[in-house]
């Protein structure tokens, strides 16, 4: 405990003492106040002898709303007693409400949260609201006020209704198939034309996600909204915060409440007209975000107007999205361009076929590794080439150093250049073969954090895959780390530094080069230390690949022979050496900067 915490607290001591005992009552004021309270219990227990009063009262039930309410539309709809029904089948759990003839909660019960209890994807009247504003006599009614009547219900289905009148209604109609995510879903607005006013009726939901994964900031990240365009890619409110945008570039297919591993989607047969969608974070336990959106359907004040949808409850596997059709699966997120296109056409098709033979997810990442880095084992053997052609040459160049200068850089340079170009390297060699194996590094970022098959399965110490893995748990939160470290990240990060540490032998880096290197992997651990342990994991076996790599073609290169062929190439006539755009560009541009050095320092 600091000074100033120990004067605070001591301070506040005093003042609660000294309030304690100047206002703390007298003898007088004591007996005082016993005395009223015997009076007052004496003055109760004769009251309860008396004979006590019948007052007629009436059931709650029995208050009558006000007649003119009733004899509005709906009217007899206002009031009622909240009843629940329940559909079911062998993936998902509906239970309706009469109260707006609508989903009340849904249960995905092949599926557990991370405490192990059922996924319920929403619950609950307060935080689930769904039904339709229609322009009424005037008046804008909303259904998910009324207490629907149900008309009809069997094994797969169930009707409810709103009556206006006896041939005047509005009908929700809901089918369950067996072994299905979907839900039919019908309107029906029958005999309601002559009182219906507007073209258009809208649709409204909103909702609150409820926290089915471990970590809740990741769940937020990972959640939001999505909609799509008729003949337009689907696109998304931004998941950083709240957000409200009004849809109105075109006809809407379907939108969806994303959470990170599950989804509630929409779709309509009719595209809606247009309509808004509305973000909020919330910070109450348990809960992850609001989502709220309104639609507009089309009315064409017919006899009998009908809207059939299909509602979505499911999770996010790529492939369950994609037999969806109208490109939902590109909700899950593969990350940018070029990014998505690795991962949807190359990383997620190995992937599902490494999948098909049964292994443990633990075997298939590794495997997964052991492939990519077969297919980049001749970018890997270039960069090292390369690496060690610079490192011979290093001597040299710390000659050439010496004897230039560090003066003027711009002839250090051009003397390199020439270097290079006597012995025939090309001083990009290393680099080029790393940046192009940088999206597929960069594409596994976006690729675990949202691969549903990863979620639950355990591999060693780690008990999800598609969370961290908290190894040791602070119960305080430090900045920049949080409240835990991850192993797999620990392990990711110790073989990340020790793989820069044999890159920089290899390439002979100096200087700040060389410690550069090394503040990356503990940034990194920042990062990635609330990242799925599957992600970790995969990082971890790439640098021990890489250091297997390096290995064997250490085994396999000579630096003598390479030092030969080096200075065999200066001895070849400059004819037989081919020079490329880019070198021949540099040329110029180092021979331009020379000669303006030197006309200032003539003009000097």
């Amino acid at each position: 405990m600091d000074r100033n915490t120990f004067t605070g607290l001591f301070l506040i001591m005093v003042i609660i003492g000294a309030s304690v005992f100047f206002m703390k009552p007298s003898e007088a004021d004591i007996k005082k106040e016993r005395e009223k309270i015997t009076a007052d219990s004496l003055a109760k227990v004769k009251a309860s002898q008396k004979a006590p009063e019948v007052v007629a009262t009436k059931p709650a039930d029995a208050v009558k709303p006000d007649t003119t309410t009733l004899k509005g539309p709906f009217g007899g709809n206002i009031n009622g007693v909240a009843e629940t029904s329940v559909l079911e089948n062998d993936i998902l759990k509906l239970t309706f409400t009469n109260v707006g003839g609508k989903i009340l909660s849904v249960e995905l019960k092949k599926e557990v949260t991370y405490t192990k209890k059922p996924v319920i994807l929403f619950n609950g009247k307060d935080n689930n609201k769904f039904g339709l504003n229609i322009n009424i006599d005037g008046k804008v009614l909303n259904t998910n006020d009324l207490y629907f009547t149900k008309a009809a219900q069997t094994a797969n289905s169930i009707s409810m209704r709103a009556n206006y009148s006896a041939d005047k209604y509005i009908e929700f109609v809901y089918d369950v198939k067996a072994g299905s995510n979907n839900v039919g879903f019908n309107i029906n607005l029958n005999g309601l034309n002559q009182v219906v006013q507007g073209n258009n009726v809208t649709l409204n939901w909103e909702t609150t996600l409820l926290q089915q994964e471990k970590s809740h900031k990741k769940e937020q990240e990972h959640a939001a909204p999505y909609y799509k365009y008729i003949e337009k890619n689907p696109d998304h409110l931004g998941m950083g915060g709240d957000k409200k945008e009004e849809l109105k570039e075109g006809k809407i297919e379907w939108f969806s409440f994303k959470q990170q591993f599950f989804s509630a989607v929409l779709v309509p047969q009719v595209p809606f007209e247009k309509g808004d969608l509305e973000v909020k974070i919330l910070t109450d336990t348990g809960k992850v975000k609001w989502y709220g959106a309104n639609m507009q359907l089309p009315y064409t004040h017919l006899a009998a107007q009908n809207y059939a949808m299909k509602f979505y409850f499911g999770d996010n596997k790529f492939d369950n999205l994609k037999a969806q059709g109208q490109e939902i699966e590109k909700q899950v997120d593969m990350g940018y361009w070029p990014l998505k296109y690795i991962n949807r056409f190359v990383v997620l098709p190995v992937f599902q076929f490494l999948e098909s033979f049964g292994w443990g997810y633990g075997v298939i990442i590794l495997l997964l590794t052991v492939l990519l880095k077969l297919a980049m084992s001749p970018l890997t053997y270039k960069s090292y080439i390369s690496m060690a052609k610079m490192r011979i040459l290093k001597p040299e160049m710390d000659e050439i150093k010496a004897k230039v200068g560090e003066d003027n850089a711009t002839l250090l340079q051009q003397e390199y250049l020439k270097l290079y170009k006597k012995v025939g390297v090309n001083p990009l060699g290393g680099c080029l073969p790393m940046l192009l194996q940088l999206p597929f590094v960069m594409a596994f970022f976006f690729f675990f954090p949202n691969l549903f098959e990863l979620r639950g399965e355990s591999f060693l110490w780690m008990h999800d895959l598609s969370t961290y893995d908290d190894f040791i748990k602070f119960g305080f939160t430090i900045p920049f780390i949080g409240d835990h470290l991850s192993l797999m990240c620990i392990l990711m990060t110790i073989s990340t530094l020790i793989y820069t540490y044999f890159n920089n032998q290899i390439s002979g880096a100096t200087g700040q080069m060389k410690y550069i290197g090394y503040i990356m992997p503990i940034i990194f651990l920042g990062v990635l230390n609330s990242y799925p342990a599957g992600l970790n994991y995969y990082y971890f076996l790439a640098n021990m690949f890489t250091f297997l790599q390096q290995y064997l073609i250490r085994r396999m290169v000579n630096d003598e022979k390479i030092h030969a062929i080096l200075q065999e190439n200066k001895t070849k006539p400059q004819t037989e050496k081919k020079k490329s755009k880019f070198q021949a560009r540099l040329d110029d541009y180092m021979r331009t900067q020379a000669q303006a050095k030197t006309q200032e320092k003539k003009g000097k």
